[in-house]
């Protein structure tokens, strides 16, 4: 009989990476967690592990382990909500995260509608970036999370998460109220190519939008400023310091002295909503979902 204490010790060093970070997550001794996987793979007369380096890697016999180990985790959901399923009415915890955009324009008015209609469903939100999100979500810390969508995400094939599209963000050129770009309906990127360009740093998502968006127009842009928060970005444009690509959904300080333009061609991010595989059918998460869908068509109107 498989322990299953132990599976899902291999499945935190898949998902890590090494088992150093996988016993950090499990708040085990690193030691402790390569007990458990030895021990599993005695039970099991298969070699888990093999050097690489100065790490591990994961045999095949592991790899095929770990496919029916996501297979159960989603039984798992399945059976909780069939246990559940006499009481259809949302109620209990509900734990969600996202990006400081979609905390603000979506998972607060969710939360709020939730609280409204479902008396008996408590919902907690936190802010959360998107490696994060994928982490608290393999861990059961949050039900559901809104993430932006980049290369270094889960593929949509993984067993692990349901991933949705949720909504098209795009990006508008902000620019001082008084430049020569503000009065125009929409602008080409390109007409900003020798302007001086505030963005995200290079371990934001969105850095790879803003790079990839200007690329497209045929520049690379001169980045002077960097900043994390969309606010701090738009007050840099207002006080003449450069123009910047900030998604629509970014709520900025009301009266500061700038311009939104669209775009040409419409650079966008998107947004989707992650839960493990097989808990999306919960009443909580069903109800959450579908706030979410109905404030993303808002948003997008």
């Amino acid at each position: 009989m498989i322990d299953l204490r132990r599976l899902h010790v291999l499945r935190a060093v898949a998902h890590y990476g090494t088992v150093t970070a996988a016993a950090r997550a499990l708040h085990f001794t690193p030691s402790a967690a390569s007990q458990q996987i030895r021990q599993l793979a005695r039970d099991l007369d298969v070699d888990l592990l093999e050097p690489q380096g100065r790490g591990v890697r994961l045999t095949p016999a592991a790899e095929s382990l770990l496919a029916h180990a996501d297979a159960i985790q989603a039984r798992w959901e399945q059976a909780e909500l069939d246990l559940r399923a006499g009481h259809g009415e949302p109620a209990g915890p509900l734990r969600a995260g996202g990006l400081a955009v979609a905390v603000s324009a979506l998972l607060a008015p969710m939360a709020a509608r939730l609280r409204e209609r479902h008396r008996r469903l408590s919902v907690s939100i936190q802010e959360t970036g998107v490696p994060e999100s994928f982490d608290l979500l393999f861990e059961g810390e949050i039900d559901l999370a809104v993430v932006e969508a980049t290369p270094h995400n889960p593929p949509m094939s993984d067993t692990r998460y349901d991933q949705q599209p949720l909504l098209d963000d795009p990006f508008d050129l902000v620019v001082p109220a008084d430049h020569p770009l503000a009065d125009r309906d929409r602008v080409n990127l390109g007409d900003a190519a020798h302007e001086d360009w505030i963005a995200p740093f290079a371990d934001s998502p969105c850095r790879t939008h803003v790079m990839a968006a200007c690329g497209a127009a045929g520049f690379t842009p001169g980045v002077v400023h960097h900043a994390r928060d969309w606010n701090v970005t738009a007050h840099l444009v207002a006080h003449g310091l450069g123009v910047a690509l900030i998604p629509r959904l970014a709520q900025l300080t009301p009266n500061l002295p700038i311009t939104r333009v669209r775009c040409a061609g419409d650079p966008h991010r998107k947004l989707l909503t992650c839960t493990r595989r097989g808990a999306g059918e919960r009443p909580a998460i069903e109800a959450a979902l579908r706030e979410l869908r109905d404030l993303a068509r808002t948003a997008a109107a």
